[in-house]
């Protein structure tokens, strides 16, 4: 947005209603999913008008970095879809997520090590933590206990016979205790 914004002042310098008008139309464009259609008009607006490469370069910087990220820029696939187009929730989920805990003066990450400490952050700041830990046990039981027994089952575990208190103090171990060498 802050690139069409300066296309904006470029061609309508000290114009305060035209370049929101301007802006409208073309922010509503960039919606629709026409994110090349947008910069091709805009460099031909500037073209047309014949402005200087030094007053047009507000105008081709923006064209320039729609045509660069038009494959990412199909906010009306995103919006139909249900999901936010807005760069300053992905910008502080990666600052939460990220920077917050890997920013660490002298830290040092592996890559493996890094991995799970932003899945285990994920999972912690989107309260999914006690969902995930029920499905992550369930997966280390399969792994490795039913597995190894067929058709997945393990057998049922028999408690051990209870014993006795009488029984217990006579199996304890005793002090002994060694008389001196007459």
């Amino acid at each position: 947005m802050q690139y069409v914004w300066k296309a904006a002042q470029a061609f309508f310098p000290g114009q305060e209603r035209e370049q929101d008008s301007w802006v409208r139309a073309h922010l509503l464009e960039l919606l629709r999913g026409k994110a090349s259609w947008v910069a091709a008009g805009i460099r031909r607006s500037a073209t047309l008008r014949g402005m200087e490469a030094e007053k047009r370069q507000p105008a081709d910087e923006c064209a320039d970095y729609l045509l660069k990220y038009s494959p990412y820029l199909h906010y009306d696939q995103a919006l139909a879809a249900g999901f936010p187009i807005a760069t300053g929730v992905v910008e502080g989920a990666c600052r939460h997520l990220v920077q917050d805990r890997m920013n660490l003066t002298g830290a040092r990450w592996s890559l493996s090590g890094a991995e799970a400490v932003l899945r285990l952050r994920a999972l912690r700041s989107s309260n999914d933590f006690d969902a995930y830990w029920t499905f992550h046990e369930s997966q280390e039981y399969a792994r490795n206990h039913a597995s190894h027994y067929a058709n997945q089952r393990v057998p049922e575990t028999v408690a051990p016979p209870a014993r006795s208190a009488r029984r217990n103090r006579k199996s304890g171990l005793k002090i002994v205790k060694k008389k001196a060498e007459e």
